[in-house]
């Protein structure tokens, strides 16, 4: 009866696996990577990933902002007062995403080390080149 159990949770993690999207699949990716690196326990566990994703979920959307904001704007036409305009814009953005990152860190030194953040920096780095190289070698490929 278990092993019945077990086949179907299998086949049910299976069909979820290939629902989701790309984007999906990647943030999947990026949690294991960075679960791996860190390896939190169970106590800093709880704690942090409330923080990380609440910390995604701002940043990216300071980040489309930022890009909406920059997005339909034709450069031959854009008067110098609307190019400053644009100009403080965009260092408010970046004023607000430090702030986001200061206070992010100030709430990840209450539940993990200092070293365990800097580990999670570099997770974060070194997951971001993996990916980047794994689409380099697949559109590699595809030009082939």
């Amino acid at each position: 009866m278990k092993k019945g159990y077990i086949i179907l949770l299998i086949a049910l993690c299976s069909v979820n696996v290939f629902a989701q999207t790309k984007d999906e699949k990647v943030k999947t990716l990026k949690i294991a990577f960075i679960t791996e690196k860190l390896d939190l326990s169970k106590s800093e566990a709880q704690k942090f990933w409330p923080i990380y994703n609440a910390y995604e979920e701002e940043n990216d959307a300071l980040r489309d902002e930022m890009r909406a904001q920059r997005k339909d704007i034709n450069l031959n036409d854009l008067s110098e007062s609307e190019a400053n305009n644009l100009l403080n814009n965009m260092v408010q953005s970046n004023e607000k995403r430090l702030q986001l990152y200061n206070q992010y860190v100030k709430d990840l030194k209450k539940i993990i080390p200092a070293k365990k953040i800097i580990i999670l920096k570099k997770s974060e780095d070194d997951f971001r080149k993996k990916l980047f190289e794994e689409y380099k070698k697949r559109h590699k490929d595809d030009k082939k």
